[in-house]
């Protein structure tokens, strides 16, 4: 088969590996059907993630047909349409049962990490039974791809974590994917007014189509005090950090108002200053984390119902065979004007 590997920082190839098999009893075989890029992709790329080893199969996203399963599994059978989840959870550890699949004992984020991942014509799936997710006939699959793991992750470590209520005063630094999958399930809460921050005028225009209520543009400079005068000076209730660079954590501390929560999303490759000095008087909460996907059935139920419809991210549709120029597209986001990309086998 065909599959997208790292081969060192800066990197990467199209290239020819064996078909993945069987290797435990729950184990299942997905065919790719869709598949897409991440933001942690660039980032291991660049070397930021160093336990990606050379020659992994990239990916941690995606949806796809069941090829053959192990012995032990029960919910799934060749044929079925399957969405992939960014997590592998064994369902049986003590992590797993506080619903920290993150940190699963046999799991967590391996795919395109630990194991090969997605972006590949075939992927094993380990602990199938707790790591896949059945779509239901008639479904957007294009849609569902950004349920892997953008729409989880904004959900879950930004909003959630950022405990956005209504009322509040959201400012979302970063409108990539992520930033926007933050945007988008932020307003199933209700907050009075939400600002979008990014150096990208494209980006920006679009957050507004999805809801942000203002936007600052950080190319122009000044982007705390602009985001501070927007709040009379008060600062925001939340502020969520959705790049994963020293300069937008930064942001965050400053704009972020007493009593208020700070929640990193974004993916860090290098170390960001933490200013105690300034914060330990302000009653500030600081959370960051990885994605449970605890949130990914009730996701699929939003979409279902139409109530959020993630395929307006989506900009972009590439043949599986040309991943090479949908790498050079997304890494290119601001000239490209690229949000999420598709890749179809």
């Amino acid at each position: 088969m065909k599959a997208l590997v790292y081969q060192g920082p800066g990197k990467r190839a199209w290239v020819e590996k064996p078909m993945p098999q069987i290797q435990k009893p729950t184990d299942v075989i997905v065919r790719i059907t869709r598949t897409t890029i991440c933001g942690t992709d660039l980032h291991i790329l660049k070397g930021d993630v160093p336990t990606v080893a050379k020659d992994r199969t990239l990916g941690h996203e995606g949806v796809g047909v069941v090829e053959t399963v192990g012995a032990a599994v029960r919910s799934f059978k060749p044929g079925d349409s399957v969405l992939i989840s960014c997590i592998t959870s064994c369902g049986s550890c003590a992590n797993c049962k506080r619903q920290l699949y993150s940190h699963c004992a046999d799991g967590g984020w391996q795919l395109g990490h630990l194991i090969d991942g997605t972006q590949a014509e075939y992927v094993r799936i380990p602990h199938g039974d707790n790591s896949l997710h059945p779509i239901p006939a008639g479904s957007d699959e294009e849609a569902l791809v950004m349920l892997s793991d953008i729409l989880p992750t904004g959900l879950e470590i930004g909003v959630l974590a950022g405990q956005v209520g209504p009322g509040d005063t959201v400012a979302i630094v970063g409108a990539g994917p992520i930033g926007m999958a933050a945007l988008l399930t932020a307003q199933f809460y209700s907050p009075a007014r939400i600002i979008m921050a990014d150096t990208d005028g494209n980006r920006l225009a679009v957050a507004r189509q999805f809801g942000a209520t203002d936007t600052v543009d950080v190319s122009e400079g000044n982007a705390v005090e602009r985001i501070r005068a927007l709040t009379d000076g008060v600062g925001v209730d939340v502020a969520i950090e959705a790049v994963g660079v020293p300069a937008t954590f930064d942001v965050c501390q400053q704009i972020v108002a007493a009593g208020g929560r700070i929640a990193n999303v974004g993916v860090h490759g290098a170390p960001v200053e933490l200013h105690l000095e300034n914060l330990w008087i302000q009653n500030i909460n600081i959370s960051m984390g990885l994605v449970n996907t605890n949130t990914t059935p009730m996701l699929m139920k939003t979409v279902q119902s139409g109530k959020i419809d993630p395929a307006r991210l989506i900009t972009h549709r590439f043949a599986l065979d040309d991943i090479m120029a949908a790498y050079d597209v997304f890494g290119n986001a601001a000239r490209e004007k690229a949000l999420k990309v598709i890749l179809s086998a």
